[in-house]
This record gives C-alpha cells, structure tokens and sequence, in this order.
C-alpha cells in the first residue's frame, strides 16, 4: 500500500480518473508478455505529457517509490513485471505525433504510440521507418526504444538504435534531459541517447523521440527457397552475404516451425522441408531484379530442393505475414509457450539449431526454432504447460544450455528481446565481471536509489556456467 499523501499527490497531477489502484487495474499490469511471471503493483497511472511523468517521479522519488514505465506489455524478458511494487507508469495517453519534418526527414512522437500505426502514418506521407518488430500491431515506440527492438527489416536496414537520433527523458529525480536533436553529426559529450536505447527503463523514462526518416524502397521482391539440408540453408545465408548482396529480409524456419506455420496459414509449404528460407529484396528494381537472380543462383548451388518468387504483392505479404505469425502459431500447440532469443554469427546458423535441436532432445522438451537468419538472431521456442513443474523445470535447464551454446559459439543470450528479469542471471557470461561494475556505476549516476524498474538486468547473483557434454 502506498501512503495516502502520496497517491492523494498522484491522483492531483493526472486527474482522478489516470491513477488507479483499484484490483482490475493492479492485476491487468502485474505481468507481461513473458509467461509464467506475475507481480502485482501499488497503483497505476497514466501521464498525459512530460510535465506530468516529471512531476510524478518528484512525488515518486521524495516517497522512495519504485516505478516502472510500460507500454503495450508485449515485452518477452519480465521487463515490465514490476517484482518490487511500486507504481506502473503506462504511456499509452502518450501516443501524439509532435511533427513530421520533411526538410530534415525527421519525426517527434511521443513514445506511447503504437507503432504500427507511427509507421503507416509515416509511409502516407511517402516516407519509411523501417524498424519492424513482429510485435508492431501492439507494442509501442517506447517499448521499441526501451529494448532496442530489430525485426525483420533489421539485416539490411538495422535496428531501433540506428533510428532515435534525440530523446526527452526524465531522471529518477524527476529533472527533464533532452539528448540529440535533428542532427545526423553530435559529438559533444557522451552519448546519452544510445545509452538510453536498449536500457530497459532502467535509466530514465523515454517520454518522446526524434527519429530517422529514409525514402522507401522503389521496388520490392520475395522468394522462398526450401532446403532439406540444413546446413545448405546455413550456408546459403553466408554466401548471399560473402556476394555482398545484402537483403532486406533473411528469415530461417525449421521443420517444426514450418509445420505451425502452414498449418495455421494454409500456405501449402512442404512438410518434409528441414529449413525454409524467407528472402526479401528492395530498393531499383533493375537492382532488385539481379540480386533475386545471383541469389537464386546461390540457393540452386546449396541444393535448395525449391525455389518460388512471389507473383504478387499480395502473395509476398502473405508469406512475410506467415512468418511474422511463427509464435502464434506456435502458441497453439500448448498452454504455455516460451519465445527465447539468442544470436550467433550467422556463419553458425546451423550450428546453432543443431545444438538448440540436441538439447531439445536431451531433455525431452519441444522446441521449435526461426528468426532473423541474416543477422545471426534465433528465436528457439518451446511449448509446455505451466502447470507440469517438472516438464518446465526441464525447458528452463534446456534454455540455460542453449544460452551458454550461443556464447560458446561467438554469439550472445539475447539479440533483441533484452535481459529483464529473465537473462539477468545470465548477463555477466557475456559481459563479465568488469562489464557488470561499469553498468551498475551507471545504474547508480542515473538512479541513486534505484527506482527505475529495480530488479531487472541486475541479478542478486550470476547463474553458474553450466557444463555441457558433447560426445
């Protein structure tokens, strides 16, 4: 429970109506889209505006009250859990477009806005964003920010960090810091905006953001290439790459996942397929039209079984749309599903799913494996049941090992999804011991009293490297 002066302050700042503590309120933000986690917390509020998210953290920080910023929830690492209380911040009432520059092809939006809808306004006005997470329909600029979200797009054109060029942020104090701006040359001083992208809530509340704006691409084409080899399809995805031909998209299904997909998409893909490739090129369709050609060459050379273009647009929307649906797919077959990621150079593609694959089966567990193959970023995921506690005890042992054979591999325990509370265990095998002290003493410049998001990225104590037998 909070004390009285303080929600009495809260409910003054936002109105009556945007502080809530009623049971609905504190039990529909208490968890995420990571399952199998739930906290529930003190109060929610819903600011209209920085000034509002600025006075809140003052009431906030003078009473030692935790708080953590959320936008849809659609985040997959317990980031937005709030495990010590406190109050819920959402930024949904958040969600203006400031401006769209067309001199300087920039745009100001508030970070409550979905984005999605950012995007299709964006392309309207015969612009691009190309960020694309899978979560797009529902997740929110700030939540895109806050992990640092790729995406398909996220090979050719790169990810949320290549895109925020400015950020208005509060502190844990409530003091308003502006980075950046409409520049594409800034070198005064740290760099506090790619700090604060990729930083979880950590740091500071991301309450608008100057973005980057390119031209779209003239032309696009998509094709998909089947292999029953999976290290044809690995391989496949290097050379393309060692062609200097970079695609817009490149994206890996196994077998198991080719299975839900079709299943749930009515595509009429091949079963007995080990791998599927899902490539996209864009850009002068002369262009375009000679890198689909040189890579259907490449996958004719790895013994892809079949190759197909996409006729239409339609058709191509349709397959980009398949593979977006993986995890819902995949969702259907049990109660519980857990979507992990984990990234390796994508010359250890197949590597990769082969141990994902063995680890699988040495603890009997299902999991399915797709993602960005282009970028090296996996998505293994498996389907359970929370309430068999000894078959996710299982699940939870067979995603340790995958993490330590990413690492083992060159590769790192999330490419996208962030550490949150999950990977935070986990984090110093990547970073190490030194890497831990540099993040923690920015942890504490920023939040002194650690009220932003606490107990996310900072684990009580490292998970133990596990040692894995290979015959």
């Amino acid at each position: 429970m909070l004390d009285a002066n303080l929600t009495k302050q809260l409910r003054q700042i936002v109105g009556e109506k945007h502080y809530r503590d009623d049971q609905e309120a504190l039990v529909s933000h208490s968890y995420d889209g990571t399952p199998m986690l739930q906290s529930l917390p003190d109060g929610v509020i819903y600011p209209e505006n920085t000034d509002q998210v600025s006075q809140i953290m003052k009431a906030l920080a003078a009473y030692k009250v935790p708080v953590v910023s959320r936008g849809s929830g659609s985040n997959l690492c317990g980031g937005t859990v709030p495990v010590q209380g406190g109050v819920v911040m959402v930024m949904h009432r958040m969600n203006k477009i400031i401006e769209v520059d067309m001199e300087n092809l920039t745009a100001t939006v508030q970070t409550g806005k979905i984005t999605a809808e950012f995007t299709a306004h964006i392309e309207s006005l015969g612009l691009f964003y190309p960020p694309d997470p899978s979560s797009m329909k529902i997740s929110t600029i700030g939540g895109n920010i806050a992990e640092c979200s790729g995406g398909l797009r996220g090979l050719k054109y790169g990810t949320t960090k290549d895109y925020v060029i400015g950020l208005e942020a509060v502190l844990a104090s409530g003091e308003i810091i502006r980075t950046g701006g409409k520049l594409m040359k800034d070198v005064a001083g740290y760099d506090l905006t790619k700090l604060l992208v990729g930083s979880e809530g950590t740091l500071a509340i991301i309450t608008e953001a100057t973005l980057k704006l390119v031209p779209p691409p003239a032309f696009k084409k998509t094709m998909l290439a089947m292999f029953k080899d999976l290290y044809g399809a690995a391989r496949t995805v290097s050379r393309i790459i060692e062609m200097k031909i970079i695609p817009a998209t490149l994206e890996f299904m196994d077998n198991p996942t080719i299975r839900v997909v079709d299943d749930f998409a009515k595509l009429g893909l091949p079963l007995d397929m080990e791998a599927i490739l899902l490539i996209e090129q864009d850009g002068d369709p002369e262009a375009v039209e000679r890198d689909i050609a040189k890579i259907r060459e490449i996958c004719e050379l790895e013994k892809a079984d079949r190759v197909e273009v996409a006729e239409t647009r339609e058709h191509a929307e349709k397959l980009l749309t398949a593979r977006r649906s993986a995890f819902t797919a995949l969702a259907r077959l049990r109660p519980t599903t857990i979507l992990e990621d984990a990234t390796v150079p994508r010359s250890r593609i197949a590597d990769m799913v082969l141990r994902i694959n063995e680890i699988a089966l040495k603890y009997k567990v299902s999991i399915a494996t797709f993602g960005h193959a282009g970028d090296g970023n996996l998505h293994p995921t498996a389907t359970t049941d929370a309430r068999d506690k000894e078959e996710v005890h299982r699940v939870e042992q067979a995603f340790e090992e995958i993490f330590e054979a990413a690492i083992e591999l060159g590769g790192t325990i999330t490419g996208e999804h962030g550490v949150g509370l999950v990977k935070a265990p986990f984090l110093e095998w990547k970073v190490g011991r030194a890497g831990m002290d540099v993040m923690r003493g920015i942890k504490l410049a920023f939040d002194p009293h650690n009220l932003l998001n606490p107990g996310k990225m900072f684990a009580k104590e490292t998970r133990k490297r596990v040692v894995i037998e290979r015959g």
